[in-house]
């Protein structure tokens, strides 16, 4: 195991770098239907509630319907295979999104927050967009002594200590209602190592691995999510999924104690 190292790279440089590498792997990849994940039957039972959805950053892994979803992603070639597919796109980041406050009913953001430095400006515009009482939501990796160099190598800020992943959410507004294991990380970390390693000296072969064998391999050996209210136990969960609530800052009352109402 290895920790985070002690100088990060800044925000602008966690883009450039999640760009790059998500340029190359979507550049040879082909869109997989949001019905094959295991994530499916969530988004199906959420659907009739959400008229207008937002997805951020799905690359060509979405997990919302693609029509009459909204999709921002900072990578040109996964945008422009979406929007062949008749998707509703714009390039734009997590901790900018180009939309109006309270304009979504279900705002997907799946391995995202761990990505960028600004965790609360990436939190607190998810907050933004979402109307009071809508569905947020979000994945990440948990336990910071879980980190090892795959973390590295796809562009990770930051695993997250679940108290302090609790405690943010509830900063920016989103209460957590139900959570679940989540994430498609080989368990062996020789295999993860493996790839890395192809994919630093080989990487169109291990790209064409990836999109042709493993991937494919990864949809059909999906375990079904099984949610519990609240945070799940999270002791050996490497990622967790959660489903928030948006809800709506309470009002301090501005008038004294004793003024006539």
């Amino acid at each position: 195991m290895q920790t985070p190292p002690a100088q990060a790279p800044g925000d602008r440089e966690l883009v450039d770098l999640n760009r790059r590498f998500y340029d190359s792997l979507w550049s040879g990849a082909r869109l997989v239907e949001p019905r094959r994940f295991n994530t499916w039957p969530l988004v199906q039972s959420l659907g009739p509630s959400a008229e207008r959805r937002l997805e951020v950053a799905p690359g060509l892994r979405p997990r919302l319907p693609i029509e009459g979803t909204q999709f921002v992603d900072i990578s040109g070639p996964a945008l422009g295979k979406l929007r062949e597919r008749g998707a509703q796109v714009v390039f734009g980041e997590v901790t900018a999104l180009p939309f109006a406050e309270a304009a979504f009913d279900l705002v997907c953001a799946l391995d995202i927050i761990e990505h960028v430095d600004d965790e609360d400006g990436a939190l607190s515009e998810l907050s933004r967009v979402a109307k009071p009482g809508a569905t947020v939501l979000i994945s990440t990796p948990l336990h910071p002594e879980q980190w090892t160099p795959f973390d590295d190598f796809v562009g990770h800020k930051r695993r997250y200590e679940p108290d302090r992943l609790l405690d943010k959410l509830a900063q920016h507004h989103l209460q957590v209602e139900r959570s679940a294991v989540f994430g498609m990380q080989p368990p062996s970390s020789r295999l993860v190592e493996l790839g890395m390693w192809w994919l630093a000296h080989h990487r169109e072969r291990a790209l064409w691995w990836y999109n042709k064998v493993l991937m494919p391999l990864g949809l059909r050996f999906q375990k079904e999510l099984h949610f519990v209210p609240g945070m799940i136990p999270t002791a050996g969960v490497d990622e967790v999924l959660l489903v928030c609530r948006s809800v709506a800052p309470a009002r301090e009352n501005s008038a004294p104690a004793d003024a006539p109402v």
